[in-house]
Formats: C-alpha cells, structure tokens, sequence
C-alpha cells in the first residue's frame, strides 16, 4: 500500500474536501482524486461519499480512518528517530507569547539553528487567544502558548509553569512590609490581554480578597514590552511570572510587592497538529520541552 495515498486519504478525511486537501499536500485536485480513487480499488470499498459540494466517509472509512491516522503518526515517529537532521530542510511557522520570548525562547532558536541549519523559521508573537485559533486554522506550525488547546487532531506537550509575583517600582509610594490589595488601589494593576487566563487571575485575586474590583483600575495589554516599561516608570503595579522581569529584579529597576492575594503558576504547553507529513513542528516541541524544564529557565 502506498503510504502517500494513504497520507492523502488522512487529510481529505480530516479536511471533507480534497481542494483543501490537494492544497495541503502540494498537489493538484487530480492528483489526489486520483490516488484515492486507486486506495478504494486497492481495498475494495468506498472510503468517500462525494457530491458537489460536500466529502464525507462512508462507513469503511471511518473505521479505516484511525487506523491510517495510527499508520501515519508511526511513520512519523520513525522519520523522527532515523532522520538525518542536517538533511532537513523547510520552514517551520512558529508562535509564541511573550512570555516565552523573554524566558527562554531564544535558547531555542539557537538549538533549532544549530540542530536543524537548512531549517527556517517564522516567527509570531501574539496572545494564546490568537495562536490557538492559527494552530487550528493551519497558519502557524507550532504555538509556545499558555495552554492546553483542546480540539481534534491537536497534540499538547506540557513545559513548564511559571510562578507569578507582585511588581512595582521602587519609587511608588507604597508602605512597606504587608501589603492588602486595598493598598494598590491608589495604582493601575497591568495585566495581560482581558479575558486571558493571567487577566481571570488577577480578577479573581482581588475579589478573594473582598476588594471590589471597580475601586482597582486594571489595565490590559498583550505586550510585555510595554507594561514592563510602565511599572518601571511608576506608571503602576503588575502580576508577571518572576522569570520574565528577573533581569530588572536584578537591576533593582523592579522588585517583588508583598501582596497578600496569591496569584497561580502560569502552564505552558507545546501545541501543534497532528500533522503525519511533517515531523518538524514535533521535533522542535521536544526540544522546546528539554530546554523549558532545564534549572536556567527557571
């Protein structure tokens, strides 16, 4: 049996249309009618229900289905085992939060560059929010986000998880020692993007502690960048892993407010299709995984 053909009855199964299909596979619409055309005689059953507008199995073909998926990700596995790494070659769509860019994804480039040198890399940076629905939709390869995403023929690889802290400037004038999250109130709290899961979290660590949240101005941005920027002027305060401002904890430019409203870890995950035709996006979330749980990452 032709494992091609057998890679192509997995993406028209997935995808109910072999336009979508053919444009996966970098092929024509012929090309794949025709070689699931031939993996129907070779097996002697219809796999396909076709008309005009809509693709759908037969029920041959959905119990062929998950044992071609099975035969495909062993394939995978075995191109990921016995692949010579210098002779890969491709471009590998990659997003990540910033969050990540500042903890350790460029360790990871320089492993993927030195691993992988005929292997490019795109590179996006946006909230989980977005990268889970460009993963879904096909736009990017791999996702280094606050995860998991639940969602067919979508694989998560758990790396790490980041504990959150109180952080101010400094110069606010703030009393030391304990602090009530009524005390902040005098502050703007940065948070990340709303409704995203560090923003929930702040939420909900100021309603636990009795403080109505329209006497605390919270603040949203999806940039990293620009709320590090703002509490380090006195702008305000902020709830951010330690790792990602450990350089300005350091410095002395930030440091950590005892605050007595406990914020959770962050998780992070590796997220990816369960693509049978591409190993890349797999192998690079392994790496991702060794090198988030080494001891410098955290």
């Amino acid at each position: 049996m032709n494992l091609r053909f057998l890679e192509t009855f997995v993406w028209v199964a997935r995808l109910r249309n072999f336009s979508l299909a053919a444009e996966k596979l970098c092929t024509t619409q012929a090309a794949v009618s025709n070689r699931i055309a031939t993996l129907e005689r070779e097996l002697g059953v219809r796999l396909f229900e076709r008309d005009l507008r809509t693709v759908s199995l037969t029920p041959h073909g959905q119990r062929a289905l998950p044992q071609a998926e099975a035969i495909m990700r062993m394939v995978s596995e075995l191109e990921r085992t016995i692949a010579d790494a210098g002779q890969m070659r491709g471009t590998v769509m990659i997003g990540a939060i910033d969050s990540i860019v500042y903890a350790w994804l460029p360790r990871l480039i320089e492993r993927v560059k030195a691993t992988y040198p005929n292997v490019a890399i795109d590179l996006n940076v946006d909230t989980s929010l977005n990268l889970a629905r460009q993963i879904q939709d096909g736009q990017i390869d791999l996702g280094l986000i606050m995860g998991p995403v639940v969602a067919p023929h979508i694989r998560n690889i758990e790396l790490c998880a980041f504990d959150c802290v109180w952080i101010g400037s400094p110069r606010l004038a703030l009393k030391p020692g304990r602090l009530a999250v009524a005390d902040l109130a005098g502050y703007p709290v940065f948070a990340y993007s709303k409704g995203s899961q560090p923003h929930q979290s702040v939420v909900r660590a100021i309603e636990l502690a009795g403080v109505d949240t329209d006497t605390i101005r919270i603040f949203n941005s999806n940039s990293l960048a620009t709320i590090t920027r703002l509490i380090r002027d006195g702008v305000g305060v902020a709830a951010l892993p330690r790792v990602v401002v450990q350089e300005f904890l350091d410095n002395g430019d930030l440091h950590v407010l005892d605050v007595d409203a406990r914020l959770p870890p962050l998780h992070f995950h590796a997220v990816f299709n369960d693509d049978p035709g591409n190993a890349l996006p797999a192998l690079i979330a392994d790496m991702a995984a060794e090198i988030a749980t080494a001891p410098v990452a955290r």
